[in-house]
């Protein structure tokens, strides 16, 4: 599966740790960056990420920063993405179960790195119902969009 990663400052540190966990697992690695500890805006990373996701570029796509509330509302802007900010395993099972959720946010203050690597191995091993009334809201979901 080829995975867009893309962070802030804030995440760089986890954005590494996740990065390195997917490839060892054997997964292609889109980073979208940042690749330093400059301060820099959230949105000139998570942005491109969210439209690799959404242009078929990439299968999956996994933001971070501090918080993960930024990246997630700025990967929710981009028409066809639906990202789910994860802090929880019983969430990351059932965005994925129920929402067909693409692309996931973490807080890199909020989630240390075990449970993030949880979070992805959980998120990315997670397949999409497919049952009806969850396929009927997402489609009144993605009708809101532009």
């Amino acid at each position: 599966m080829k995975i867009a990663v893309a962070c802030d400052h804030g995440a760089l540190d986890l954005k590494n740790k996740v990065k390195a966990h997917l490839e060892a697992a054997g997964h292609e690695v889109e980073d979208f960056g940042t690749h330093t500890l400059a301060s820099c805006d959230y949105p000139d990373y998570a942005a491109p990420a969210a439209r690799a996701v959404a242009e078929g570029k990439c299968d999956k796509g996994i933001v971070m920063c501090t918080t993960g509330i930024g990246v997630s509302v700025v990967a929710n802007k981009i028409d066809g993405v639906r990202c789910a900010l994860l802090h929880d395993l019983m969430t990351a099972k059932l965005t994925r179960e129920h929402n067909d959720t693409n692309v996931m946010a973490l807080g890199a203050g909020v989630v240390g790195e075990m449970l993030a690597l949880q979070l992805v191995d959980t998120w990315l091993g997670t397949e999409f119902s497919h049952n009806e009334r969850h396929q009927r809201r997402i489609d009144k979901v993605m009708a809101l969009e532009g």
